[in-house]
């Protein structure tokens, strides 16, 4: 830079100018795309010998122009050389790759250009004839600036042949925008559509029916997705949901499809299939005209495939029945098209036999939904209304939200304004899912697709929101009826330093999960933490999954326990969702009338062989038999009802294993029955272990309590001191295990003598121990509150 001031100050400004400003945005350019789409890339990597030809045509074009200097090269002759190679590299980049560059960085080679013909001017006629001196010498600088200009273009159009290969998913270029769909010979565009060309619909089933599979199928067909790959649950985006092989969370993606000369815009949401997982689906059924119910055409209607249909026949949506794996050595397409149209009375003469995974008539699927479907009402001339009906914390952007947008237009730059929390948004982003995000800067009425408006806290985004333009008055839409959590569990850190971190995981996480409840509690034994709220066992684990996968939380989860309600005689009442919120003895007698627990409404269904295992294991969680009915020749469905204390601790896994595996449940909330219920506490040397009380009825606690204290036998350490563990209920122990102390050899020292010299030491030993068994600590290890969540560990 001081030869550079010195020896042309002029044209040496201009190019050093020229080149910061062309060097800087395509800096910036590379860092705003990578920071917006590399984390996204499946491919990041760069091979390892780009890099190093890459270092190496560097270092020698450096060697290069660092020998010319001392060829009697002018510093402004130089920088013509050096600058040439940017303005070579542009020209090769437009002409060989087709590269469009920014209004900057075209700036930036201007400013070059122009420094290069000032410094040639100013030189040409002097400078060079001056310092030239020998001209071999000349010569041979010049040559080595020619070698050093090419290969500076060559590694610089290398570097963008790189990028092009390995960056596919990257934007072009920082200034402009040419929104393309996943076909790249069609662009998107979105005012095209009108509502009557648009169908909005979702797929329902009960657990592993086939609904990813069938969703990977249309993608394909309608050129959303490359048909060419191993393409599986294309839009199971979790790592949980693709390590258990089944969906948790609704995924919605937009498909383009030419019927009958008309192009047609589907929006298509895939639900989650299992009990514990439905308001995922009640709340996806909402932003739908109509729905596709899949069923299993070897193993016919299951439990939650009846739980679906009840949704969507609830919200008024069309519903097109699917045979799917009829391609099966045990598929019965007849016997179940006999179920479907006993059960759930629909017409089944035309119903559509396909196999998603073979592609057996997948392409008679969505002309079945172009023409059975109805558009989306709503008029794109009035006032702009949308549903918010789901949401997801982006690191980069902050909270994206999902809308149905029911009336209006939606573009980019609006002002809107939430409904519910009366708070002012700017639409900084607008799109659709393609399957990935694609802005398109504009949606209108009948159209789904996703905003970003600024909103940096989770709390920002409420489920069932109406949005609108600021200053126009329009009629609310109905939002959704929240969740009611089933399940409660305590969730603390392993280490207190990781609470606020901690903290701002779960926002984050209950930001894609609106169905999970969030109370802070405190331990004493596990200090600060939550109380979380799930709709089932299975809901909680794929939480706790999500939390160690997604965010490295380390956490400790209790016990699940159940909401409980407490009736006090002066008519009050009070929902205790921990046992530490219990009433104790004194309470209950003196000012509680009754205690009640939940119920639910419990469905199966099985092949009646399994009939009687199944009475008895229902009989033996204390359930009553509501109704049974023949749903064909060999399937049974019958109702139970149930305490959800019962079903929620491993129910599930002893249906399936009494059954075979043939067995599928389904249940709803009953309301709350009175009930003999107690508090069951850990009692270690005397002193209760909050974290281990448990809520039980009266019947279980003689069974459970030997069973606890057996289990935590096996876990505790043993210290120089004895240890007793204890269950009671209230002053009364029921069951009582010990823990030997360890004894250190106090005799060892004694080599004969007199006994009582022996008998001294032992007595002092055991005064010892007695006062360290008033004073000491018993440390309970983190594995047995993760022991005691399975009951497969009892011994």
């Amino acid at each position: 830079m001081y030869l550079l001031s010195k020896d042309a100050p002029r044209s040496g400004q201009m190019i050093t100018f020229g080149q910061f400003l062309f060097t800087a945005v395509e800096g910036l350019r590379h860092q705003l795309t990578w920071g917006k789409y590399g984390p996204k890339l499946k491919k990041t990597m760069v091979p390892l010998t780009h890099w190093l030809l890459l270092v190496t045509l560097f270092f020698i074009v450096s060697l290069l122009n660092m020998a010319a200097l001392s060829y009697n090269i002018s510093i402004p002759l130089h920088i013509i050389f050096r600058s040439g190679g940017l303005i070579v590299n542009m020209i090769m980049g437009t002409i060989v790759l087709g590269k469009r560059y920014s209004f900057g960085q075209i700036f930036g080679v201007l400013f070059v250009t122009i420094g290069v013909i000032v410094a040639t001017l100013d030189n040409a006629s002097n400078q060079i004839e001056n310092n030239t001196g020998n001209t071999t010498e000349f010569n041979t600088g010049i040559a080595l600036l020619v070698v050093a200009m090419i290969l500076s273009a060559i590694m610089g159009l290398f570097q963008e042949v790189t990028y092009k290969k390995y960056g596919k998913h990257w934007r072009e270029g920082l200034f402009y925008t040419r929104l393309k769909s996943a076909n790249p010979k069609k662009s998107i565009d979105l005012p095209d559509f009108p509502a009557e060309n648009i169908r909005n619909f979702s797929i329902i089933a009960h657990i592993d029916h086939g609904k990813s599979t069938l969703a990977d199928r249309l993608l394909e067909l309608t050129n959303t997705i490359s048909a060419t790959g191993s393409n599986k649950q294309v839009l199971d985006k979790l790592k949980v949901e693709r390590e258990r092989g089944i969906t948790v969370k609704a995924q919605t993606v937009s498909m383009f499809y030419n019927y009958k000369g008309k192009e047609y815009l589907l929006n298509l949401i895939d639900t989650p299939g299992h009990v514990d997982f439905s308001y995922e689906v009640s709340r996806s059924l909402a932003a739908c005209q109509g729905t596709l119910l899949l069923v299993d055409a070897a193993q016919g209607i299951q439990a939650q495939t009846v739980a679906n249909f009840y949704l969507a026949f609830g919200e008024g949506l069309e519903i097109i029945p699917v045979l799917n794996k009829i391609d099966l050595p045990g598929a019965e397409p007849e016997r179940v098209m006999q179920q479907i149209q006993s059960a759930f009375e629909l017409d089944t003469s035309s119903i559509l036999q396909i196999s998603a995974k073979s592609g057996i008539n997948i392409d008679k699927v969505l002309p079945t939904v172009i023409e059975k479907i109805p558009a989306p009402e709503g008029s794109i001339k009035k006032p702009f209304r949308g549903l918010l009906f789901d949401s997801w914390y982006d690191k980069y952007v902050g909270v994206v939200c999902m809308l149905g947008v029911k009336d209006g237009v939606l573009k980019k730059g609006d002002k809107v304004l939430s409904a519910h929390s009366d708070t002012k948004y700017e639409i900084t982003e607008v799109g659709i899912m393609h399957p990935e995000q694609v802005p398109t800067g504009y949606l209108h009425a009948g159209q789904v697709g996703y905003i970003v408006c600024g909103m940096k806290s989770a709390s920002e985004a409420h489920i069932g929101d109406t949005f609108y333009h600021v200053g126009e008055k329009v009629e609310t839409l109905p939002g959704f009826q929240p969740a009611q959590s089933m399940v409660f569990a305590g969730i603390f850190p392993v280490d207190t330093n990781d609470f606020r971190k901690l903290d701002e995981n779960i926002k984050k996480l209950t930001l894609n999960d609106a169905s999970v409840t969030v109370h802070k509690e405190t331990s004493h034994a596990l200090g600060q933490g939550w109380r979380l709220g799930f709709l089932g066992t299975l809901h909680m684990d794929v939480f706790r999954q999500r939390l160690e996968n997604e965010y490295d939380a380390n956490i400790i989860v209790t016990q699940p326990t159940v909401p409980y309600r407490v009736i006090y005689k002066d008519g009050t009442s009070k929902l205790v969702r921990n046992p530490s919120d219990f009433p104790d003895t004194d309470e209950r007698s003196l000012r509680v009338s009754k205690l009640q627990e939940p119920m639910v409404l419990a469905t199966l269904i099985f092949p009646d062989e399994y009939m009687g295992k199944l009475i008895e294991l229902c009989g033996a969680r204390r359930g009553e038999q509501l109704e049974y009915m023949y749903v064909d020749e060999t399937r049974v469905m019958m109702k139970y009802r149930l305490p959800l204390a019962e079903v929620v601790s491993d129910f599930y896994d002893e249906l399936k294993s009494r059954s075979s595996g043939y067995a599928s449940f389904d249940y709803e909330d009953a309301g709350y029955e009175d009930s003999d219920l107690v508090k069951m506490s850990v009692l270690l040397n005397s002193k209760p272990v909050d974290a281990l009380s448990v809520i039980l009825h009266r019947s279980q606690t003689e069974f459970v309590g030997r069973d606890w204290v057996k289990r935590l036998k096996g876990i505790i350490q043993r210290q120089l001191f004895e240890i007793s563990i204890q269950t009671a209920l209230g002053t009364r122990i029921i069951a009582r295990e010990t823990v030997p102390a360890m004894r250190k050899n106090v005799t060892a020292k004694c080599y004969g003598g007199d006994v009582s010299r022996k008998m001294k030491l032992l007595q002092k030993q055991k005064e010892g121990k007695k006062r360290m068994k008033m004073i000491g600590n018993v440390e309970l290890p983190q594995r047995a509150f993760y022991d005691f969540m399975d009951k497969s560990k009892s011994t």
